[in-house]
């Protein structure tokens, strides 16, 4: 079973900047560098999609995605303390009967 190459960064903003800055046509730039054409083609695409956010790793969110962990976050909370303030609103509504 193979396993499978993981690449730094900064070889892959390397890569790419041969084919954007040098450039090198993406088949040589892969052959050159002993990796798929195709492989390097995705790392364009991820380069032009994603700017400088691209290539973050595992786990590693993009702002947006960790605003949007964050308001997650926060809307559960705000659920729960809706909640209990419920259940204490009838809790001492039946208290004072």
């Amino acid at each position: 079973m193979k396993t499978r190459k993981s690449y730094s960064k900064e070889f892959k903003l390397d890569a790419v900047s041969l084919v954007t800055e040098q450039n090198y046509k993406i088949t040589e730039a892969a052959r050159s560098l002993g990796i798929s054409a195709n492989m390097l083609g995705r790392w364009l695409k991820e380069q032009e999609s994603e700017g400088a956010h691209a290539f973050r790793g595992n786990g590693k969110l993009t702002p947006e995605q960790e605003e949007i962990r964050q308001l997650r976050a926060e809307n559960k909370r705000l659920k729960m303390e809706k909640e209990i303030l419920k259940k204490a609103t009838v809790f001492f509504a039946k208290e004072t009967k």
